[in-house]
Protein backbone atom coordinates (compact mmCIF):
# COMPACT_ATOMS: atom_id res chain seq x y z
CA UNK A 1 0.00 0.00 0.00
CA UNK A 2 2.82 2.43 0.79
CA UNK A 3 4.26 2.44 -2.46
CA UNK A 4 1.15 3.34 -3.90
CA UNK A 5 0.74 6.26 -1.96
CA UNK A 6 3.84 7.41 -2.77
CA UNK A 7 3.66 6.85 -6.29
CA UNK A 8 0.72 9.82 -6.06
CA UNK A 9 2.70 11.89 -4.45
CA UNK A 10 4.37 12.68 -7.63
CA UNK A 11 1.43 13.93 -9.64
CA UNK A 12 0.40 15.92 -6.60
CA UNK A 13 3.42 17.37 -6.07
CA UNK A 14 3.67 18.77 -9.32
CA UNK A 15 0.33 20.10 -9.91
CA UNK A 16 0.91 21.91 -6.40
CA UNK A 17 4.01 23.26 -7.85
CA UNK A 18 2.71 24.66 -11.52
CA UNK A 19 -0.26 26.25 -9.20
CA UNK A 20 2.26 27.95 -6.54
CA UNK A 21 4.26 28.88 -10.16
CA UNK A 22 1.21 30.47 -11.64
CA UNK A 23 0.51 32.31 -8.16
CA UNK A 24 3.38 34.37 -8.55
CA UNK A 25 3.23 34.84 -12.14
CA UNK A 26 0.26 36.82 -11.65
CA UNK A 27 1.78 38.44 -8.18
CA UNK A 28 5.51 38.95 -8.81
CA UNK A 29 5.29 38.53 -5.02
CA UNK A 30 9.01 36.66 -3.65
CA UNK A 31 6.76 35.09 -1.10
CA UNK A 32 4.98 33.10 -3.23
CA UNK A 33 8.22 32.61 -5.13
CA UNK A 34 9.95 31.55 -1.89
CA UNK A 35 6.74 29.23 -1.52
CA UNK A 36 6.82 27.62 -5.02
CA UNK A 37 10.42 26.94 -4.90
CA UNK A 38 10.22 24.82 -1.96
CA UNK A 39 7.28 23.09 -3.97
CA UNK A 40 10.61 22.12 -6.30
CA UNK A 41 11.96 20.46 -3.67
CA UNK A 42 9.13 18.21 -2.57
CA UNK A 43 8.05 16.77 -6.33
CA UNK A 44 12.59 15.83 -6.44
CA UNK A 45 11.71 14.43 -2.45
CA UNK A 46 8.33 12.26 -3.78
CA UNK A 47 10.45 10.77 -6.43
CA UNK A 48 13.36 10.10 -4.03
CA UNK A 49 10.12 8.12 -1.61
CA UNK A 50 8.59 6.49 -3.82
CA UNK A 51 11.95 4.94 -5.12
CA UNK A 52 12.53 4.19 -1.27
CA UNK A 53 9.02 2.90 -0.33
CA UNK A 54 9.66 0.25 -3.24
CA UNK A 55 13.58 -0.63 -2.13
CA UNK A 56 12.04 -1.29 1.24
CA UNK A 57 9.66 -3.86 0.44
CA UNK A 58 12.06 -6.33 -1.78
CA UNK A 59 12.80 -9.01 0.27
CA UNK A 60 15.93 -10.10 1.81
CA UNK A 61 18.84 -11.79 -0.10
CA UNK A 62 22.13 -12.61 0.41
CA UNK A 63 23.50 -9.41 0.44
CA UNK A 64 21.04 -7.87 2.46
CA UNK A 65 20.13 -11.16 5.01
CA UNK A 66 18.22 -8.23 7.15
CA UNK A 67 16.10 -7.09 3.87
CA UNK A 68 16.34 -3.51 2.74
CA UNK A 69 13.75 -1.84 5.16
CA UNK A 70 16.19 1.19 5.93
CA UNK A 71 16.19 2.45 2.27
CA UNK A 72 13.35 4.41 3.80
CA UNK A 73 15.40 6.08 6.33
CA UNK A 74 17.96 7.17 3.70
CA UNK A 75 15.14 8.82 1.74
CA UNK A 76 13.82 10.78 4.58
CA UNK A 77 17.27 11.58 5.07
CA UNK A 78 17.52 13.13 1.86
CA UNK A 79 14.11 14.61 2.23
CA UNK A 80 15.37 16.25 5.33
CA UNK A 81 18.49 17.99 3.42
CA UNK A 82 16.29 18.65 0.60
CA UNK A 83 14.33 21.05 3.26
CA UNK A 84 17.02 22.87 4.12
CA UNK A 85 18.07 23.51 0.72
CA UNK A 86 14.22 24.93 0.22
CA UNK A 87 14.79 27.12 3.38
CA UNK A 88 18.42 28.62 1.87
CA UNK A 89 16.63 29.33 -1.30
CA UNK A 90 13.69 30.81 0.26
CA UNK A 91 16.00 32.92 2.24
CA UNK A 92 18.09 34.17 -0.59
CA UNK A 93 15.33 35.52 -2.76
CA UNK A 94 13.51 37.16 0.12
CA UNK A 95 17.30 38.73 1.29
CA UNK A 96 17.44 39.56 -2.58
CA UNK A 97 14.31 41.55 -2.60
CA UNK A 98 14.38 43.57 0.63
CA UNK A 99 16.21 46.89 -0.80
CA UNK A 100 13.34 47.20 -3.49
CA UNK A 101 10.06 45.18 -2.69
CA UNK A 102 7.12 45.04 -5.10
CA UNK A 103 3.85 43.27 -6.44
CA UNK A 104 2.05 43.22 -9.19
CA UNK A 105 -1.41 44.50 -10.12
CA UNK A 106 -3.33 40.77 -9.72
CA UNK A 107 -2.17 39.86 -5.90
CA UNK A 108 -5.70 38.35 -4.80
CA UNK A 109 -5.92 35.92 -7.60
CA UNK A 110 -2.41 34.90 -6.97
CA UNK A 111 -3.25 34.76 -3.20
CA UNK A 112 -6.63 32.54 -4.08
CA UNK A 113 -4.38 29.96 -6.22
CA UNK A 114 -2.35 29.77 -3.80
CA UNK A 115 -4.24 29.04 -1.43
CA UNK A 116 -6.45 26.47 -3.26
CA UNK A 117 -2.53 24.86 -3.96
CA UNK A 118 -2.67 24.81 0.08
CA UNK A 119 -5.78 22.77 0.39
CA UNK A 120 -4.46 20.14 -2.11
CA UNK A 121 -0.99 19.80 0.01
CA UNK A 122 -2.93 19.58 3.71
CA UNK A 123 -5.60 16.75 2.20
CA UNK A 124 -2.77 14.91 1.08
CA UNK A 125 -0.43 15.71 3.72
CA UNK A 126 -2.66 13.89 6.25
CA UNK A 127 -3.29 11.27 3.96
CA UNK A 128 0.32 10.14 3.68
CA UNK A 129 0.35 10.69 7.49
CA UNK A 130 -1.69 8.33 8.51
CA UNK A 131 -0.87 5.67 5.96
CA UNK A 132 2.87 6.47 6.44
CA UNK A 133 2.29 5.78 10.35
CA UNK A 134 -0.27 2.82 10.13
CA UNK A 135 2.52 1.05 8.01
CA UNK A 136 5.07 2.00 10.00
CA UNK A 137 6.69 3.78 6.91
CA UNK A 138 9.43 6.67 7.54
CA UNK A 139 9.48 8.09 4.17
CA UNK A 140 6.19 8.16 3.91
CA UNK A 141 5.53 10.11 7.41
CA UNK A 142 8.72 12.37 6.66
CA UNK A 143 7.31 13.30 3.02
CA UNK A 144 3.96 14.15 5.29
CA UNK A 145 5.79 16.72 7.63
CA UNK A 146 7.60 17.94 4.67
CA UNK A 147 4.45 18.71 2.59
CA UNK A 148 2.74 19.88 6.40
CA UNK A 149 5.62 22.50 6.32
CA UNK A 150 4.81 24.00 3.06
CA UNK A 151 0.94 23.94 4.04
CA UNK A 152 2.20 26.20 7.12
CA UNK A 153 4.15 28.18 4.66
CA UNK A 154 1.71 28.80 2.52
CA UNK A 155 -0.49 30.18 5.22
CA UNK A 156 2.33 32.83 6.53
CA UNK A 157 2.92 33.51 2.92
CA UNK A 158 -0.98 34.54 2.44
CA UNK A 159 -1.20 36.45 5.83
CA UNK A 160 1.85 37.71 5.12
CA UNK A 161 0.71 39.91 1.93
CA UNK A 162 -2.86 40.56 3.06
CA UNK A 163 -0.79 42.57 5.73
CA UNK A 164 0.99 43.88 3.19
CA UNK A 165 -1.89 44.93 1.08
CA UNK A 166 -3.76 46.47 3.53
CA UNK A 167 -1.16 48.36 5.18
CA UNK A 168 1.15 49.10 1.92
CA UNK A 169 3.95 47.67 3.43
CA UNK A 170 5.43 46.00 0.81
CA UNK A 171 8.41 45.12 2.98
CA UNK A 172 6.50 42.73 4.71
CA UNK A 173 6.22 40.42 1.67
CA UNK A 174 10.02 39.42 1.87
CA UNK A 175 10.33 39.92 5.70
CA UNK A 176 7.79 37.17 5.94
CA UNK A 177 9.72 34.84 3.48
CA UNK A 178 12.65 35.26 6.30
CA UNK A 179 10.25 34.26 9.15
CA UNK A 180 9.00 31.59 6.49
CA UNK A 181 12.60 30.14 5.66
CA UNK A 182 13.28 29.99 9.40
CA UNK A 183 10.61 27.67 10.05
CA UNK A 184 11.32 25.37 7.47
CA UNK A 185 15.12 25.35 8.68
CA UNK A 186 13.44 23.86 11.52
CA UNK A 187 11.20 21.54 10.75
CA UNK A 188 14.06 19.95 8.33
CA UNK A 189 16.31 19.66 11.06
CA UNK A 190 13.40 17.53 13.06
CA UNK A 191 12.99 15.35 10.06
CA UNK A 192 16.57 14.99 9.52
CA UNK A 193 17.66 13.75 12.85
CA UNK A 194 15.00 11.38 13.76
CA UNK A 195 16.09 9.42 10.06
CA UNK A 196 19.35 9.58 11.19
CA UNK A 197 18.46 8.13 14.81
CA UNK A 198 16.57 5.21 12.20
CA UNK A 199 20.19 4.89 10.91
CA UNK A 200 21.66 4.57 14.15
CA UNK A 201 19.82 1.81 15.72
CA UNK A 202 18.19 3.67 17.82
CA UNK A 203 15.79 1.68 20.47
CA UNK A 204 11.84 1.64 20.07
CA UNK A 205 9.74 3.90 21.96
CA UNK A 206 9.47 3.48 25.98
CA UNK A 207 5.58 2.05 25.24
CA UNK A 208 7.00 -0.48 22.68
CA UNK A 209 9.56 -1.68 24.63
CA UNK A 210 7.16 -2.28 28.30
CA UNK A 211 4.80 -3.68 26.02
CA UNK A 212 7.64 -6.15 24.68
CA UNK A 213 9.29 -6.91 28.25
CA UNK A 214 5.52 -7.68 29.63
CA UNK A 215 5.26 -10.17 26.79
CA UNK A 216 8.33 -12.08 27.50
CA UNK A 217 7.53 -12.07 31.09
CA UNK A 218 4.29 -13.44 30.63
CA UNK A 219 6.13 -16.42 28.06
CA UNK A 220 9.01 -17.51 29.76
CA UNK A 221 8.06 -19.75 32.33
CA UNK A 222 10.14 -22.51 32.90
CA UNK A 223 13.17 -20.18 31.98
CA UNK A 224 15.11 -18.84 35.31
CA UNK A 225 16.06 -15.48 33.88
CA UNK A 226 15.64 -13.27 30.77
CA UNK A 227 18.58 -11.08 30.66
CA UNK A 228 19.93 -8.06 27.81
CA UNK A 229 16.48 -7.23 26.17
CA UNK A 230 17.00 -5.04 23.31
CA UNK A 231 14.73 -3.86 20.59
CA UNK A 232 15.58 -1.73 17.51
CA UNK A 233 12.97 -0.21 14.66
CA UNK A 234 13.99 -0.35 11.44
CA UNK A 235 11.64 1.41 9.15
CA UNK A 236 8.46 -1.49 9.63
CA UNK A 237 10.14 -3.98 11.55
CA UNK A 238 11.34 -4.07 15.06
CA UNK A 239 14.06 -6.34 15.93
CA UNK A 240 14.16 -8.07 19.03
CA UNK A 241 16.97 -9.58 20.92
CA UNK A 242 17.55 -11.56 24.74
CA UNK A 243 19.89 -13.80 26.37
CA UNK A 244 17.20 -17.00 28.41
CA UNK A 245 19.24 -18.28 30.94
CA UNK A 246 17.76 -22.10 31.70
CA UNK A 247 18.51 -24.80 34.08
CA UNK A 248 21.51 -26.62 32.53
CA UNK A 249 19.66 -29.85 32.92
CA UNK A 250 17.03 -28.58 30.62
CA UNK A 251 16.67 -30.59 27.44
CA UNK A 252 17.22 -28.61 24.26
CA UNK A 253 13.70 -29.32 22.97
CA UNK A 254 12.63 -27.67 26.17
CA UNK A 255 14.39 -25.05 26.04
CA UNK A 256 13.46 -24.01 22.56
CA UNK A 257 9.52 -24.02 23.41
CA UNK A 258 9.78 -21.50 25.60
CA UNK A 259 11.56 -19.93 22.96
CA UNK A 260 8.79 -20.59 20.63
CA UNK A 261 6.40 -19.11 23.42
CA UNK A 262 8.36 -15.99 23.57
CA UNK A 263 8.49 -15.34 19.87
CA UNK A 264 4.71 -16.03 19.84
CA UNK A 265 4.09 -13.37 22.24
CA UNK A 266 6.33 -10.82 20.77
CA UNK A 267 4.62 -11.24 17.89
CA UNK A 268 0.95 -10.96 19.46
CA UNK A 269 1.87 -7.05 20.92
CA UNK A 270 4.15 -6.33 17.54
CA UNK A 271 3.21 -8.35 14.65
CA UNK A 272 5.92 -6.98 12.67
CA UNK A 273 8.61 -7.99 15.02
CA UNK A 274 11.55 -10.30 14.52
CA UNK A 275 12.82 -11.59 17.69
CA UNK A 276 15.74 -13.76 17.89
CA UNK A 277 16.58 -15.72 21.68
CA UNK A 278 20.27 -16.39 22.84
CA UNK A 279 19.59 -19.81 25.43
CA UNK A 280 22.00 -19.77 28.10
CA UNK A 281 22.78 -21.95 30.85
CA UNK A 282 22.38 -21.19 34.93
CA UNK A 283 26.11 -20.28 35.16
CA UNK A 284 25.25 -17.66 33.58
CA UNK A 285 22.60 -15.64 36.03
CA UNK A 286 23.47 -12.16 36.73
Amino acid sequence: MSHKFALWSIPVAVAVFLLKLLAWHWTGSVALLSDALESIVNVVAAMIAFYAVQLSAKPADDKHPFGHSKAEYLSAVAEGAMILLAALLVMREAIGALPDPSLKDAPMAGIVVNMVAAGINAAWAMTLMRVGRANRSPALVASARHILTDVFTSVGVVVGLGLALATGWMILDPILAILVALNILREGWKVLSESVDGLMDASVNDGELQAIEAAVSGASEGALQVHDLRARRSASIVFVEMHLVVPKTMSVGAAHDICDRIEAAVKEVLPVARTTVHVEPESELI
